[in-house]
């Protein structure tokens, strides 16, 4: 046998030709890879010596502390703000940071990814996972005793720290405003796609359109204005509306520019609100009346809550709920 003086998982899957989390299922959860990858690997880890109890070990003098952001989509407005106060908190106290992408990947894997990067603690940005996969982040870092928090998401029942807003509060106000100013006709614009934040503000919005026994309307669309343009000039051909509230402000603005060209002026025919308060809301003409979320301070305060479970220090909270505001603009 061969023995390398320091050899790390990243030796073994160099050697193995394989991927850092298939090192990692081999030691943690053997049954979930091939046999054949199994043996190979199991081959590399004997043949250089690897001793993942020794590596664990030396982490304990290390100085320098690294943190997973775990999120899928940073093209968006918002993601890309929340990393603002991420990384603003990260640089005070000289954290590194590594980012985790789950577009097209398994969750497991990208889980088992972030536990084989050594990482001290993670943020956990992505708030598109069905409750199976909920289940598997739980279980995959308890097992890995790793602290982590999650920023801007939230499920039912959940057991880990948070940090986002109260939507539920945010949306039934903002509804509530379009009802008290005379309109009944009143759209939510929601995604296809499954979100936790956008189910917490579609159960605001139906909270008052019952409250006031106004029938709802939720439209699920795209977030792209090629797809959710057309589509918008097509359905509203046959359907009245006079107050649009959209999940996202790009979505919101794609929205009025179709309702311009349908002849519907803004606000006087339809209001229109967005549930982000992005730069989007300010570029609009109108400029668009938000809910404002602020997703810088999610960001940092997720930040700070993490650095705190980190260093074991006694936190008041595990799940902060930060205060929200409405934005009045011209669109409502």
């Amino acid at each position: 046998m061969i023995v390398l003086a320091n050899i790390t998982i990243y030796d073994v899957a160099g050697a193995a030709k394989v991927s850092l989390a298939t090192v990692s299922r081999v030691m943690n959860n053997p049954e979930k890879v091939n046999p054949a990858t199994r043996e190979k690997v199991l081959n590399v880890i004997k043949e250089l010596g690897y001793r993942p109890n020794a590596i664990a070990r030396g982490l304990a003098s290390r100085k320098t502390t690294t943190i997973g952001v775990v999120m899928s989509d940073v093209s968006r407005a918002s993601t890309s703000q929340m990393l603002g106060g991420i990384v603003d908190i990260a640089k005070k106290y000289e954290y590194s940071i590594k980012v985790f992408s789950t577009i097209g990947e398994d969750i497991d894997d990208v889980i088992a990814s972030v536990v084989a990067e050594q990482v001290d603690g993670i943020l956990f940005l992505n708030e598109e996972l069905e409750p199976e996969q909920i289940d598997v982040v739980v279980k995959r870092v308890e097992e890995a005793n790793l602290p982590i928090v999650l920023t801007n998401v939230g499920f039912e029942n959940n057991p880990l720290p948070c940090v986002l807003i109260d939507y539920v509060e945010g949306t039934y106000e903002i509804t509530k405003k379009m009802i008290e100013a005379g309109r009944r006709d009143i759209y939510l614009f929601t995604t296809v796609t499954h979100y936790y934040t956008n189910d917490l503000k579609e159960q605001g919005y139906l909270k008052a359109m019952n409250e006031a026994g106004l029938e709802p309307h939720i439209l699920r669309t795209s977030g792209d204005v090629p797809v959710n343009a057309p589509q918008f000039r097509e359905y509203f051909k046959d359907h009245k509306v006079d107050g649009a509230i959209a999940v996202r402000d790009s979505i919101a603005v794609s929205f009025m520019n179709v309702a311009f060209r349908m002849g519907l002026k803004v606000p006087d025919d339809v209001l229109v609100a967005g549930l982000q308060n992005t730069k989007y809301s300010i570029l609009a003409r109108p400029t668009l009346t938000c809910l404002d979320t602020p997703v810088y301070d999610i960001g940092a305060v997720s930040m700070q809550l993490l650095t705190k479970l980190m260093r074991q220090e006694e936190v008041e909270s595990k799940h902060i709920v930060l205060p929200h505001t409405i934005i009045k603009r011209e669109t409502l």
